[in-house]
């Protein structure tokens, strides 16, 4: 289930909710009760690894990843 992000405009606290994708737009109200909030914008982190292209794996460009060197 996905979780969203919200700050309370009266005490500001931040908290995360977790619900539905069809109740993201939903109100939600601070751990302390409060009902002025506001849904944050948050960044998705992807996971992995980057990898070097193995030698001689396409590409082009380049003198010598072109083939023009003679």
């Amino acid at each position: 289930m996905p979780r969203y992000e919200y700050r309370c405009r009266t005490c500001g606290s931040t908290f995360e909710v977790s619900r539905p994708m069809a109740e993201s737009a939903a109100p939600a109200a601070c751990p302390s009760g409060h009902d002025d909030t506001v849904k944050l914008l948050s960044a998705v982190a992807m996971g992995g690894t980057k990898s070097a292209p193995s030698p001689g794996a396409g590409g082009g460009g380049g003198c010598c990843g072109g083939g023009c060197c003679g």
